[in-house]
């Protein structure tokens, strides 16, 4: 009875003090990348939820580098995005581990207990198994990596479209400031012109209404701020009720560096959904060859000790029999049919790709013919033509309603000439960011794709 429970004990110890599978390269690697992304993050790369980003302070004035690495640090999207990578990486290990092992207990029992047989019995995945499933598991992990990357640069885009549209709210305001305190002094000419006879009282309402409907437009622009500037706070993760934060640096116009040819080679080397797309076709694959061992069967073994008549053992074997063809048909045929699909989706954001592309860089090239036609030719000469009726206007050989036109004039070109600047700041950003897959400095990204 000795050597049985000591076996018993020696079982008993192993399941307790637990064992460690062997990890495939796949799973090494992931885990590699995981903590060199958590490194970056600052979160760990373990799924505790006190482990948080450290956030960088934001300044009045501060650098436009930090408040963006503010807003990816602290992101929602960013960081269940980083949750749902890491916990792909740990369903790699559960794939590749074999079956825990079971302790069975068998009893004779007739008038008395005639036999008591304790036991220890594992089950066996048939070979290539517990690969392939760990095949699956890898390609998953990599696509939910390129998922998370997807999500820092649209929340990278995200805070530079708030902040682009704040910042140009303020612009549109000091130019209307600035012409509502033209049309002060132009009434204040009509009503001259006017006592001295050289106008009628048409002309100073005239001005008037100009006056009162820029007002009332101030005061919409004044009033959506506060719209744009949730939007601002929502981009930097920050929630209705916590202070409002301050606003970085005046940002410098960064030119296009690449041409519509070559921002296409960048996009398709680098662009984040496109590489989700290409590890959903290695998934299907590794779907394929898991869909392949369902036709090796399974097996167990096991070993019974009988207490009461030492030494007698049972020994125990098992093996799964995959005799429904049907069934390994039909797995086999939806792993194809989900091979087929994700080639399919690859190829449909190939062309969505390249489509975005010539439409980005139309729209970039379009605003920047827009911009220096403006700034070199037409608010110049606006702004000219404006003096010259308003001079005119004072000697009397201008009309009110020709210094009115050269006012609106004045006024609308310069306000289409930030709308532009927007429309081009907004298009550059997610030509370099959503596009062409190019994350900001200290992004908490992979350096290099393999």
């Amino acid at each position: 009875m000795i050597p049985q429970l000591l076996w018993i004990a020696l079982a008993g110890g192993l399941l307790a003090t637990g064992c460690r599978g062997v990890p495939t390269a796949g799973e090494q690697a992931a885990r590699q990348d995981l903590a060199m992304v958590a490194g970056k993050y600052q979160s760990g790369a373990s799924l505790h939820p006190t482990n948080q980003p450290v956030l960088p302070v934001l300044t009045a004035g501060g650098s436009m580098s930090n408040f963006l690495a503010y807003a990816l640090l602290n992101s929602p999207s960013v960081a269940a995005a980083y949750q749902d990578w890491a916990a792909a990486v740990e369903r790699i290990t559960v794939a590749r581990s074999r079956p825990d092992p079971k302790l069975t207990f068998s009893a004779h029992i007739q008038n008395d207990l005639t036999s008591l047989m304790p036991g220890l019995m594992q089950d066996l995945p048939g070979p290539g198994k517990l690969k392939s499933a760990a095949g699956v598991a890898t390609a998953e992990s990599r696509a939910q990596y390129f998922a998370f990357e997807t999500a820092v640069l649209q929340a990278a885009f995200e805070f530079k479209r708030a902040y682009f549209n704040l910042y140009f709210l303020e612009e549109r305001l000091r130019i209307n400031r600035r012409t509502l305190t033209l049309l002060t002094d132009l009434e204040a000419s009509a009503r001259a012109q006017n006592e001295v006879g050289q106008a009628s009282l048409q002309d100073v309402y005239r001005a008037q209404i100009d006056r009162e409907q820029l007002r009332t437009e101030i005061a919409n622009l004044e009033d959506s701020r506060g719209m744009l500037l949730a939007g601002y706070k929502a981009a930097l993760g920050l929630t209705c009720g916590q202070a409002d934060p301050p606003l970085p640096a005046p940002f410098a116009e960064t030119p296009l560096d690449l041409t519509g040819d070559e921002l296409l080679k960048v996009a398709l080397a680098n662009n984040p959904r496109l590489q989700e797309a290409s590890a959903e076709v290695t998934l299907a694959e590794a779907s394929m060859a898991q869909a392949r061992k369902s036709r090796v069967p399974d097996f167990s073994a096991g070993l019974q000790a009988e207490v009461y008549e030492p030494p007698f053992y049972w020994p125990q074997a098992g093996m799964t029999l995959p005799l429904w063809r049907d069934k390994l048909a039909a797995e086999l045929a939806a792993a194809q049919a989900g091979k087929r699909a994700a080639a399919a989706r690859l190829t449909a954001e190939q062309i969505g790709l390249a489509v975005d592309v010539a439409a980005r860089t139309y729209d970039y090239r379009e605003s920047t013919r827009n911009l220096a036609l403006l700034e070199e030719q037409l608010i110049p000469k606006a702004q000219k033509s404006l003096a010259l009726a308003r001079a005119g206007y004072l000697s009397g050989r201008v009309d009110f309603s020709n210094l009115r036109d050269a006012e609106r004039t004045w006024l609308n070109l310069q306000l289409t000439e930030i709308q532009e600047r927007a429309r081009r700041e907004i298009t550059l950003a997610e030509l370099s960011l959503v596009i062409a897959g190019r994350p900001p400095a200290g992004a908490p990204v992979l350096a290099a794709r393999h």
